[in-house]
């Protein structure tokens, strides 16, 4: 396979739009792409006119990379109108939650070279991580296109089993929202010792936003160090680490849910 291969996106909504946004910044060639998507949006028809890819072709081509990107929960009802697009020779890359590469092989007998990858909602803004998983089917051209497709939005983080994919979701597919859910509660304590509401927000977005800024910019410093190096013995930062890192705090609080995810997960399989 070359970099830039057909790649036909089996659902364009946001995680399958987020990805056909980044191909087409990526410059993938428009005319390489075919979108096919059930109820497509104006938004999508007006990309696609802009852009120049196929939406939903009265017949698909037979592509060489498919990225399947429908409700996992749509998976059956998709197979037939899927199974005529892919062959023996077909790359597909599932991102579908939960989906297990026996779980698509049993839909579509026909494919031999599968990926799952689970990438996370930063993808729509490029600043996505995926961690993704390929059968061993796949030769190195093959697994260097999936890459290049996956990059388009992010990083990329290649695991050695498919067991580990339902980690992945608990931790990074799902783990925005937690961070989103840490703003809400730092901006609720706020508003509990005194400040406006719109103030308290503001102030959360804004730490969020500058912390995590911080930790990509400074890659080569581990977070344990970060946190120390804002952390005064006996001040304000050491008072409230106390709550957090006790033995009921943040840590256990977050592998009960990381845990529960993950068996969310699984039950989604089959």
């Amino acid at each position: 396979m070359s970099e830039f291969v057909p790649l036909l996106i089996f659902g364009a909504g946001k995680m399958g739009g987020a990805m056909l946004q980044g191909a087409l910044r990526a410059s993938w060639p428009a005319a390489m792409i075919e979108v096919i998507d059930p109820h497509p949006s104006d938004a999508l028809r007006a990309e696609a006119a802009k852009a120049g890819f196929v939406l939903n072709p009265a017949k698909p081509s037979t592509a060489k990379l498919v990225l399947l990107a429908i409700k996992p929960q749509m998976l059956d009802s998709a197979a037939a109108t899927l199974g005529t697009c892919v062959t023996a020779e077909t790359v597909l890359v599932s991102v579908l939650a939960g989906k297990s590469i026996a779980d698509l092989k049993a839909r579509l007998p026909a494919l031999r070279k599968l990926v799952r990858a689970m990438p996370n909602t930063p993808a729509a803004i490029g600043r996505g991580i995926t961690g993704a998983y390929a059968t061993a089917t796949l030769d190195e051209s093959e697994k260097g296109s999936v890459k290049t497709l996956l990059a388009t939005t992010g990083r990329v983080e290649w695991i050695e089993a498919e067991s580990l994919i339902d980690a992945v979701t608990a931790v990074s597919g799902s783990g925005p929202a937690y961070v989103f859910h840490l703003v809400e509660a730092l901006a609720k304590a706020g508003e509990d010792v005194g400040l406006p509401a719109d103030l308290a927000m503001r102030l959360a977005r804004a730490t969020i936003e500058g912390a995590g800024e911080l930790l990509f910019q400074d890659a080569a410093t581990s977070p344990a160090t970060l946190r120390q190096n804002v952390t005064s013995p006996g001040g304000t930062t050491a008072a409230a680490l106390e709550v957090l890192m006790a033995p009921d705090g943040l840590s256990p609080l977050m592998s009960r849910a990381v845990k529960a995810a993950k068996a969310r997960a699984k039950a989604l399989s089959g």
